[in-house]
Protein backbone atom coordinates (compact mmCIF):
# COMPACT_ATOMS: atom_id res chain seq x y z
CA UNK A 1 0.00 0.00 0.00
CA UNK A 2 3.07 2.41 0.92
CA UNK A 3 4.23 1.63 -2.29
CA UNK A 4 1.29 2.20 -4.07
CA UNK A 5 1.18 6.06 -2.59
CA UNK A 6 4.75 6.45 -2.99
CA UNK A 7 4.47 6.32 -7.21
CA UNK A 8 1.04 8.13 -6.97
CA UNK A 9 3.19 10.79 -5.22
CA UNK A 10 5.98 10.33 -7.90
CA UNK A 11 3.38 10.68 -10.87
CA UNK A 12 2.09 13.89 -9.42
CA UNK A 13 5.68 15.57 -8.71
CA UNK A 14 6.51 14.69 -12.85
CA UNK A 15 3.00 16.21 -13.53
CA UNK A 16 3.30 19.40 -11.63
CA UNK A 17 7.14 20.37 -12.24
CA UNK A 18 6.69 21.46 -15.83
CA UNK A 19 3.54 23.56 -14.28
CA UNK A 20 5.78 25.24 -11.64
CA UNK A 21 8.79 25.86 -13.93
CA UNK A 22 6.75 27.42 -16.72
CA UNK A 23 4.57 29.85 -13.94
CA UNK A 24 8.21 30.23 -13.10
CA UNK A 25 9.05 31.41 -16.65
CA UNK A 26 5.98 33.52 -16.99
CA UNK A 27 6.73 35.52 -13.91
CA UNK A 28 10.20 36.19 -14.98
CA UNK A 29 9.17 37.68 -18.31
CA UNK A 30 6.39 39.47 -16.79
CA UNK A 31 8.88 41.68 -14.21
CA UNK A 32 11.03 42.30 -17.67
CA UNK A 33 8.40 43.85 -18.97
CA UNK A 34 7.67 43.83 -22.78
CA UNK A 35 10.62 42.49 -25.18
CA UNK A 36 11.30 45.28 -27.44
CA UNK A 37 9.79 44.60 -31.14
CA UNK A 38 12.91 46.30 -32.48
CA UNK A 39 16.76 46.91 -30.97
CA UNK A 40 18.04 50.55 -30.44
CA UNK A 41 20.92 51.93 -32.22
CA UNK A 42 23.93 50.81 -30.55
CA UNK A 43 25.22 54.33 -28.68
CA UNK A 44 28.16 56.63 -30.70
CA UNK A 45 31.26 56.17 -29.87
CA UNK A 46 32.28 58.11 -26.60
CA UNK A 47 34.45 61.03 -27.01
CA UNK A 48 38.39 60.93 -25.79
CA UNK A 49 38.24 61.69 -21.98
CA UNK A 50 34.87 60.39 -21.05
CA UNK A 51 33.75 57.14 -19.30
CA UNK A 52 31.55 56.09 -21.74
CA UNK A 53 27.15 55.85 -21.77
CA UNK A 54 26.09 56.10 -18.50
CA UNK A 55 23.20 54.29 -17.25
CA UNK A 56 20.68 56.65 -15.18
CA UNK A 57 17.75 55.77 -13.27
CA UNK A 58 14.37 55.87 -15.27
CA UNK A 59 12.90 56.65 -11.23
CA UNK A 60 15.38 59.70 -11.19
CA UNK A 61 15.19 61.40 -14.56
CA UNK A 62 15.94 65.43 -14.89
CA UNK A 63 13.33 67.15 -16.70
CA UNK A 64 15.44 69.91 -17.55
CA UNK A 65 18.31 67.47 -19.07
CA UNK A 66 18.60 68.57 -22.60
CA UNK A 67 18.96 65.99 -25.11
CA UNK A 68 21.32 65.52 -28.17
CA UNK A 69 22.88 63.21 -30.32
CA UNK A 70 23.30 59.44 -28.88
CA UNK A 71 21.02 59.62 -26.00
CA UNK A 72 18.64 57.16 -25.75
CA UNK A 73 15.41 57.47 -24.32
CA UNK A 74 12.12 55.55 -23.52
CA UNK A 75 8.78 56.75 -24.38
CA UNK A 76 5.26 55.95 -22.77
CA UNK A 77 2.50 57.16 -24.32
CA UNK A 78 -1.11 56.41 -22.73
CA UNK A 79 -3.22 54.90 -25.30
CA UNK A 80 -0.43 54.59 -28.02
CA UNK A 81 1.27 51.30 -26.86
CA UNK A 82 3.51 51.16 -29.93
CA UNK A 83 5.24 53.84 -29.52
CA UNK A 84 6.45 52.33 -25.57
CA UNK A 85 7.91 49.18 -27.05
CA UNK A 86 11.28 50.39 -27.84
CA UNK A 87 14.10 52.51 -26.79
CA UNK A 88 15.01 55.61 -29.56
CA UNK A 89 18.15 56.64 -29.99
CA UNK A 90 18.28 60.47 -31.17
CA UNK A 91 20.45 60.29 -34.30
CA UNK A 92 23.32 63.22 -35.18
CA UNK A 93 20.86 65.29 -36.64
CA UNK A 94 18.86 65.06 -33.39
CA UNK A 95 15.96 63.36 -34.83
CA UNK A 96 14.11 60.50 -33.16
CA UNK A 97 11.82 58.25 -35.56
CA UNK A 98 8.65 56.96 -33.81
CA UNK A 99 6.00 55.01 -34.86
CA UNK A 100 2.62 56.59 -35.96
CA UNK A 101 4.74 59.81 -35.60
CA UNK A 102 7.23 59.52 -37.86
CA UNK A 103 10.63 61.67 -37.41
CA UNK A 104 10.77 63.95 -34.25
CA UNK A 105 13.23 66.56 -33.55
CA UNK A 106 14.64 65.92 -29.72
CA UNK A 107 18.27 67.30 -30.08
CA UNK A 108 18.45 70.76 -28.01
CA UNK A 109 15.13 69.92 -26.06
CA UNK A 110 14.58 69.19 -22.46
CA UNK A 111 13.25 66.28 -21.49
CA UNK A 112 10.08 68.15 -20.66
CA UNK A 113 9.91 69.87 -23.68
CA UNK A 114 9.76 66.68 -25.83
CA UNK A 115 6.94 65.35 -23.41
CA UNK A 116 5.16 68.37 -24.47
CA UNK A 117 6.46 68.26 -28.56
CA UNK A 118 5.19 64.85 -28.79
CA UNK A 119 2.13 65.04 -26.51
CA UNK A 120 0.43 67.86 -29.14
CA UNK A 121 1.33 65.63 -31.63
CA UNK A 122 -0.42 62.83 -30.63
CA UNK A 123 -3.51 65.24 -30.19
CA UNK A 124 -4.14 63.83 -33.76
CA UNK A 125 -4.65 60.23 -32.41
CA UNK A 126 -5.45 60.92 -28.45
CA UNK A 127 -8.36 63.19 -26.93
CA UNK A 128 -6.00 63.67 -23.62
CA UNK A 129 -2.33 62.26 -24.68
CA UNK A 130 -0.18 61.73 -21.61
CA UNK A 131 3.82 61.13 -22.48
CA UNK A 132 6.42 60.42 -19.57
CA UNK A 133 10.05 60.66 -21.49
CA UNK A 134 12.79 59.69 -19.95
CA UNK A 135 16.67 59.50 -20.69
CA UNK A 136 17.84 55.79 -20.81
CA UNK A 137 21.33 56.20 -21.10
CA UNK A 138 23.07 59.16 -22.01
CA UNK A 139 25.57 59.72 -24.37
CA UNK A 140 28.30 61.20 -22.09
CA UNK A 141 29.18 61.45 -18.49
CA UNK A 142 27.29 64.50 -16.92
CA UNK A 143 27.98 67.89 -15.59
CA UNK A 144 25.98 69.58 -13.06
CA UNK A 145 24.32 73.25 -12.87
CA UNK A 146 22.49 74.03 -10.00
CA UNK A 147 21.28 77.88 -8.69
CA UNK A 148 20.96 80.89 -10.01
CA UNK A 149 22.03 80.36 -13.89
CA UNK A 150 19.49 81.17 -16.36
CA UNK A 151 19.35 77.66 -17.71
CA UNK A 152 20.39 74.99 -14.61
CA UNK A 153 20.15 71.48 -15.22
CA UNK A 154 22.35 68.37 -16.29
CA UNK A 155 24.76 68.64 -18.74
CA UNK A 156 26.52 66.04 -20.88
CA UNK A 157 30.36 66.80 -20.94
CA UNK A 158 31.43 65.95 -24.54
CA UNK A 159 35.22 66.22 -25.17
CA UNK A 160 37.22 68.58 -23.45
CA UNK A 161 34.96 71.58 -21.91
CA UNK A 162 36.69 74.42 -19.65
CA UNK A 163 34.48 76.28 -17.14
CA UNK A 164 33.80 79.45 -19.17
CA UNK A 165 33.11 77.41 -22.46
CA UNK A 166 30.03 75.79 -20.56
CA UNK A 167 29.38 78.92 -18.74
CA UNK A 168 28.40 80.14 -22.28
CA UNK A 169 26.89 77.43 -23.98
CA UNK A 170 24.49 77.13 -21.08
CA UNK A 171 23.30 80.87 -21.12
CA UNK A 172 25.25 82.07 -18.24
CA UNK A 173 23.85 83.57 -15.12
CA UNK A 174 20.97 85.20 -13.72
CA UNK A 175 21.04 89.00 -13.29
CA UNK A 176 20.61 88.65 -9.25
CA UNK A 177 23.31 85.74 -9.21
CA UNK A 178 26.47 85.90 -7.14
CA UNK A 179 29.56 86.37 -8.25
CA UNK A 180 31.37 83.69 -6.57
CA UNK A 181 31.22 80.60 -8.25
CA UNK A 182 31.14 77.32 -6.29
CA UNK A 183 32.67 74.11 -8.01
CA UNK A 184 32.71 70.42 -6.57
CA UNK A 185 34.40 67.61 -7.85
CA UNK A 186 34.18 64.00 -6.64
CA UNK A 187 37.98 61.89 -5.83
CA UNK A 188 37.81 59.77 -8.03
CA UNK A 189 37.59 62.57 -11.02
CA UNK A 190 41.01 64.16 -9.30
CA UNK A 191 41.39 67.00 -7.32
CA UNK A 192 40.66 70.04 -8.70
CA UNK A 193 43.47 72.01 -9.75
CA UNK A 194 43.04 75.14 -7.77
CA UNK A 195 45.37 76.78 -4.66
CA UNK A 196 41.93 77.48 -2.46
CA UNK A 197 40.81 73.56 -3.05
CA UNK A 198 39.55 72.00 0.18
CA UNK A 199 38.81 68.85 0.48
CA UNK A 200 35.68 67.57 2.80
CA UNK A 201 35.88 65.92 5.79
CA UNK A 202 36.26 62.28 4.54
CA UNK A 203 37.87 63.39 1.50
CA UNK A 204 35.60 62.22 -0.99
CA UNK A 205 35.06 65.55 -2.58
CA UNK A 206 37.27 68.62 -3.24
CA UNK A 207 35.40 72.13 -3.72
CA UNK A 208 36.71 75.39 -4.39
CA UNK A 209 35.22 79.27 -4.89
CA UNK A 210 35.90 81.32 -7.96
CA UNK A 211 35.90 84.86 -8.72
CA UNK A 212 32.95 85.23 -12.08
CA UNK A 213 34.83 88.84 -12.43
CA UNK A 214 37.86 87.16 -12.47
CA UNK A 215 37.06 84.27 -14.56
CA UNK A 216 35.30 86.09 -17.40
CA UNK A 217 38.07 89.00 -17.42
CA UNK A 218 40.85 86.12 -17.43
CA UNK A 219 43.23 87.70 -14.48
CA UNK A 220 43.68 83.65 -13.37
CA UNK A 221 43.65 81.76 -16.54
CA UNK A 222 44.40 78.51 -13.91
CA UNK A 223 40.76 79.15 -12.67
CA UNK A 224 39.37 78.31 -15.71
CA UNK A 225 39.73 74.72 -15.39
CA UNK A 226 38.85 71.99 -17.63
CA UNK A 227 35.85 70.17 -16.33
CA UNK A 228 35.16 66.58 -15.81
CA UNK A 229 32.91 63.93 -15.47
CA UNK A 230 30.31 64.63 -12.38
CA UNK A 231 31.68 68.30 -11.69
CA UNK A 232 28.88 70.45 -9.95
CA UNK A 233 28.99 74.37 -10.39
CA UNK A 234 26.90 76.29 -7.63
CA UNK A 235 25.93 79.89 -8.22
CA UNK A 236 24.03 81.48 -4.98
CA UNK A 237 21.66 84.55 -5.09
CA UNK A 238 23.56 87.74 -4.62
CA UNK A 239 23.17 88.58 -0.85
CA UNK A 240 21.84 92.17 -0.31
CA UNK A 241 21.65 94.92 2.14
CA UNK A 242 18.99 97.53 3.15
CA UNK A 243 18.15 100.95 3.79
CA UNK A 244 15.57 102.22 5.22
CA UNK A 245 13.94 105.70 6.33
CA UNK A 246 15.48 109.35 5.07
CA UNK A 247 17.73 108.07 2.13
CA UNK A 248 17.48 109.38 -1.29
CA UNK A 249 16.13 105.90 -2.27
CA UNK A 250 15.38 103.11 -0.23
CA UNK A 251 15.92 99.49 -0.58
CA UNK A 252 18.05 96.99 -1.59
CA UNK A 253 21.78 96.61 -2.80
CA UNK A 254 23.47 94.01 -4.03
CA UNK A 255 26.78 92.77 -1.70
CA UNK A 256 27.88 90.74 -5.07
CA UNK A 257 31.53 89.70 -3.93
CA UNK A 258 32.24 91.95 -1.28
CA UNK A 259 31.51 90.42 2.88
CA UNK A 260 30.13 93.84 3.43
CA UNK A 261 29.11 97.04 2.93
CA UNK A 262 29.91 100.52 4.83
CA UNK A 263 27.84 102.83 6.57
CA UNK A 264 29.23 105.98 4.08
CA UNK A 265 29.12 103.65 0.88
CA UNK A 266 25.53 102.50 1.65
CA UNK A 267 24.84 106.32 1.62
CA UNK A 268 26.46 107.22 -1.02
CA UNK A 269 24.67 104.25 -3.01
CA UNK A 270 20.79 105.31 -2.05
CA UNK A 271 21.48 109.32 -2.74
CA UNK A 272 22.64 110.57 0.23
CA UNK A 273 20.79 111.79 3.77
CA UNK A 274 17.43 113.77 2.95
CA UNK A 275 17.32 117.46 5.19
CA UNK A 276 14.77 115.81 7.63
CA UNK A 277 17.08 113.25 8.40
CA UNK A 278 18.54 112.25 12.16
CA UNK A 279 21.64 111.13 11.60
CA UNK A 280 22.76 110.45 14.93
CA UNK A 281 19.67 107.90 15.69
CA UNK A 282 20.58 105.67 13.42
CA UNK A 283 20.60 102.43 13.33
CA UNK A 284 21.33 98.85 12.00
CA UNK A 285 18.43 96.16 12.37
CA UNK A 286 20.26 93.17 12.06
CA UNK A 287 18.73 89.55 11.98
CA UNK A 288 19.02 86.81 14.79
CA UNK A 289 19.99 83.81 13.77
CA UNK A 290 17.41 81.28 13.66
CA UNK A 291 14.48 84.12 14.47
CA UNK A 292 11.93 86.27 12.94
CA UNK A 293 13.55 89.43 15.11
CA UNK A 294 16.05 91.60 14.25
CA UNK A 295 18.41 93.18 17.28
CA UNK A 296 18.99 96.86 17.31
CA UNK A 297 22.86 98.33 16.67
CA UNK A 298 22.63 102.32 17.43
CA UNK A 299 25.18 104.13 14.91
CA UNK A 300 25.99 107.64 15.05
CA UNK A 301 26.19 108.52 11.39
CA UNK A 302 26.64 112.12 12.18
CA UNK A 303 30.16 111.27 14.19
CA UNK A 304 31.10 108.96 11.19
CA UNK A 305 30.77 111.24 8.23
CA UNK A 306 32.60 114.62 10.72
CA UNK A 307 35.54 111.75 11.32
CA UNK A 308 34.87 111.51 14.60
CA UNK A 309 33.92 107.98 14.31
CA UNK A 310 34.49 104.61 12.34
CA UNK A 311 32.63 103.35 9.52
CA UNK A 312 30.42 100.76 10.64
CA UNK A 313 30.11 97.83 7.90
CA UNK A 314 27.05 96.11 7.22
CA UNK A 315 26.56 92.09 6.65
CA UNK A 316 24.50 90.19 4.84
CA UNK A 317 20.39 90.98 5.19
CA UNK A 318 21.34 94.06 7.40
CA UNK A 319 19.04 96.78 7.33
CA UNK A 320 20.65 100.81 8.19
CA UNK A 321 17.76 102.38 9.27
CA UNK A 322 17.82 106.48 9.65
CA UNK A 323 14.72 108.09 11.57
CA UNK A 324 13.36 111.77 10.54
CA UNK A 325 14.20 114.05 12.85
CA UNK A 326 11.13 115.92 15.00
CA UNK A 327 12.77 118.98 15.54
CA UNK A 328 13.28 119.26 11.67
CA UNK A 329 10.01 117.99 10.65
CA UNK A 330 8.23 120.28 12.99
CA UNK A 331 10.50 123.33 11.41
CA UNK A 332 9.63 121.79 8.14
CA UNK A 333 5.79 121.89 8.56
CA UNK A 334 6.23 125.41 10.14
CA UNK A 335 7.77 126.87 7.30
CA UNK A 336 5.12 125.17 5.30
CA UNK A 337 2.26 126.70 7.21
CA UNK A 338 3.50 130.16 7.41
CA UNK A 339 5.14 130.34 3.05
CA UNK A 340 1.47 131.40 2.31
CA UNK A 341 1.67 134.13 4.69
CA UNK A 342 4.83 136.10 3.59
CA UNK A 343 2.98 137.87 0.78
CA UNK A 344 0.59 139.19 2.58
CA UNK A 345 2.86 140.27 5.04
CA UNK A 346 5.18 141.96 2.62
CA UNK A 347 2.21 143.46 1.38
CA UNK A 348 1.29 144.96 4.74
CA UNK A 349 4.37 146.18 5.52
CA UNK A 350 4.95 148.25 2.66
CA UNK A 351 1.36 149.78 3.35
Amino acid sequence: MRQKKQGITSQLSAAVRPMVMALAVSLVCLAQGPSPQQPAAPAATPPAGSSGVTDMNLNGRDPAYVLGPSDVVVIRAAEVEEIGATQYVVDSDGVISLPTLGKVKAGGLTISQLESTLAELLKKYVREPEVIVAVGRMRSDPIFFTGAFKNPGIYPLQGRRTLVEMLSSIGGLQPNARRRLKIARRKERGRLPLPNAVDDAEGRVSTAEISLNSLQQAFDPAEDVELRPYDSITVARSEMVYVAGEFGKVGGFELEERESLSVTQLIALAGGLSKDAAPDKARVLRPVLDTSRRAEIPVNIKDILAGKGSDYPLLANDMLYVPASRRKAALSRTLQMTAPLVPALIFLGMR
